[in-house]
């Protein structure tokens, strides 16, 4: 029953999205409704509510499944086994095609639901506009699901025992990184339906953007968490030992982002100030774009990665059909309404929006190499030209455009609303200048390193000083919380970047075949080979090496990087080994048998890095996170206060009158 049960459940979602859309798209008529229309319009909340509760109902009958092993269900069949440790059978239900859309349709459905049930700020014709194409949105996916990627088909027979997950996903980190990524997509999703109702609506205000603006953070938030803790999780899963591949999927989720931190800063000064509308109208179809092509790179099968979800180009086709009708449309839209926005109040190029709006471009150039980047090898493929596309396109070419928004970026915040003089900001410019060069020759003085780890040092250490800057002088009791989110966000940036630099500029790496008792420098750390013994897990079995060591004098450390190898489906892993500290991280790979020594003694490759401050890439990220989860908090306080002094204004007119009224002389007879 509960294949049948969920199955029915999205079933009958589809069938609210539909009702969702029509009620939202009546409700865009003139006030004069028929009672029969306005019986209808007044459904697409309602309908947006309880379709949320049943997608959502269809997500947690999928996890059951998992959780039982319900052989019965093809695809746990196919993506689960009876010995997998309990928490991966959880994780297996989005490790998959299927499991992973359903997840993104019941968080779409989800943050719908919050939509029409709590929002009460839009005027009633553009919020009925929204959840009209938010219904759109949904009746497409819905519609993906339940003709290509049923995650809910039933096999002829149960099968005897199931196929399992893929060994790399049976990892922590597969309960973390797709579930916020998700999110992250979906809340770009509610940012273009709101775009796409308030230019239906002509509504594009101020206070659209500030109904927008929690939902764009949110998704931004998500999205660097989860950038963040993919790029850790692959960091250590894989054994290579880099922290950022270009791989095209990793492209996939950092293209939203940078969209999606456009689109905020963008929606951030038409709430404040009311400028940039037509900008963030486009970059709110660019960053709900840009997670559709993620969507379509990941599950077409045009691209091959380890991150890749499946390789039928007939589902790939569906979610480009989809991506064509959402973001044409969106285009056609905005192409006939453009000309009905307001420009809004304009600034100068020396302020702080002109400082965004410059920062927004770069951004912008940013994506297009990205996007470039990531799509080149597909088209030389269709005339059979194999080409690859890494770092050696992506860091120099991206570089270009960054060093100028990082420079913008430190004097930003300190520039004036609408107007200002660089000259105020002299002193500042100058001692941001000051530390950057400082740093330039500190490095070049100590060892020769690239150009660009040496500019990223320089810069991280400049932008650590300049986010602290809009704090100097104020009463730090007193600023904002909002305030605070950002101070926090663009210091992580300055982490980030130091951590990034340093990795590239003072890694240090030995690759050698050891035998027991063989010793082997890298850096400043004597590695020790101790042993290398077999072990077995509860799907598996693996070599797991003894690696004693030790730096300087101090005291001496174990080791215990492993090569697994499952049976559940069959593949061999390596489990690499981490040594936090202070100061970066030891990384440490055992690889396969080399021979033996001259005494024949078996040898065993093992690869050794020392990543000096490596650790400090996550710990920026967490800490941009945590900025934007501060400013989220400063604008729900700004809220709250606001609509507490509006309740209080409401009260007072309501005593005055109270106390007029029955003051009032009795009328004579």
């Amino acid at each position: 029953m509960i294949a049948e049960l969920g199955h029915a459940a999205l079933w009958l979602a589809t069938a609210l999205a539909v009702l969702q859309m029509v009620a939202g798209a009546l409700g865009l008529r003139e006030m004069g409704l028929k009672n029969a229309n306005a019986g209808v319009v007044a459904l697409a909340r309602p309908a947006a509510v309880v379709q949320a509760f049943l997608a959502t109902l269809a997500f947690f009958l999928l996890l059951y499944a998992f959780a039982i092993t319900d052989l019965s269900i093809k695809l746990v069949a196919t993506n689960s086994h009876s010995m997998k440790p309990f928490i991966y059978k959880l994780t297996g239900t989005w490790g998959n095609h299927e499991g992973s859309m359903l997840l993104w349709v019941a968080v779409l459905a989800l943050s719908g639901g919050l939509l029409a049930g709590l929002e009460r700020r839009l005027p009633e014709k553009t919020m009925s506009a929204t959840l009209s194409v938010q219904g759109f949105v949904a009746l497409g996916f819905y519609s993906f699901l339940l003709i290509s990627s049923n995650p809910f088909e039933r096999l002829p027979l149960p099968a005897p025992e199931g196929s399992g997950l893929n060994p790399l996903l049976q990892d922590i980190g597969l309960a973390i990184h797709p579930p916020t990524l998700y999110i992250g997509y979906v809340g770009l999703s509610v940012a273009f339906s709101l775009c796409m109702g308030a230019l239906i609506t002509k509504q594009v205000t101020p206070d659209f953007a500030k109904v927008m603006r929690p939902w764009v953070l949110g998704a931004w938030v998500f999205l660097t968490f989860g950038i963040t803790a993919g790029s850790y999780w692959a960091y250590y899963e894989l054994g290579w030992g880099g922290w950022w591949f270009w791989d095209p999927v990793e492209n996939a989720s950092l293209m939203p982002w940078l969209a999606a931190t456009a689109l905020l800063h963008s929606v951030s000064v038409l709430a404040a100030r009311d400028a940039l509308r037509t900008w963030t109208i486009m970059l709110g179809v660019l960053a709900f774009s840009m997670s559709m092509l993620g969507t379509f790179l990941v599950r077409s099968g045009v691209i091959t990665s380890v991150h890749a979800f499946a390789v039928d180009p007939e589902r790939g086709s569906f979610i480009l059909a989809l991506l064509g009708l959402y973001i044409g449309g969106a285009l056609v839209i905005f192409a006939m309404r453009a000309g009905y926005i307001a420009e809004g109040k304009r600034f100068t190029a020396t302020s702080r929006e002109g400082a965004l709006v410059f920062n927004n471009v770069m951004l912008s150039a940013i994506l297009a190499i990205v996007l470039l980047g990531t799509l080149y090898p597909v088209f030389t493929e269709v005339f059979d030209v194999r080409v690859s596309v890494g770092p050696p396109y992506f860091n120099p070419a991206g570089a270009i455009f960054a060093i100028p928004m990082f420079v913008v970026m430190a004097i930003g915040p300190l520039l004036r609303w609408k107007d200002d003089k660089p000259a105020r900001i002299q002193f500042e410019m100058m001692m941001l200048a000051a530390i950057a060069i400082s740093v330039i020759a500190l490095v070049a003085f100590f060892g020769s390193y690239g150009f660009l780890p040496i500019l990223g040092l320089a810069f991280a250490a400049a932008l650590g000083v300049a986010a602290l800057l809009p704090l100097r002088g104020r009463k730090l009791s007193r600023v904002p919380t909002a305030t605070y989110g950002m101070v926090m966000a663009h210091f992580g940036v300055a982490v980030s970047l130091f951590g990034m630099a340093s990795e590239s500029a003072f890694t240090a790496e030995k690759l050698a075949a050891v035998s027991a008792g063989g010793q082997e420098q890298v850096a400043d750390w004597t590695i020790e080979l101790e042993s290398v013994d077999p072990i077995a897990g509860p799907n598996w079995t693996a070599v797991e090496a003894r690696v004693i060591a030790t730096r300087g004098d101090g005291e001496s450390v174990l080791l215990t990087p492993q090569a697994r190898n499952f049976w559940a489906p069959s593949q061999a892993t390596s489990e690499s080994a981490l040594l936090t500290t202070w100061d970066g991280q030891l990384y440490a790979v055992i690889g396969d048998s080399a021979g033996v020594d001259a005494n024949g003694n078996p040898r065993w490759q093992l690869r050794i890095w020392w990543k000096p401050f490596v650790t400090f890439i996550w710990y920026g990220g967490l800490l941009i996170a945590f900025g934007g989860v501060l400013s989220i908090i400063g604008r729900l306080q700004v809220d709250l206060r606001r609509r507490s002094a509006i309740k209080r204004g409401k009260e007072r007119r309501e005593d005055a009158e109270a106390i007029g009224s029955s003051a009032a002389p009795e009328p004579a007879e």
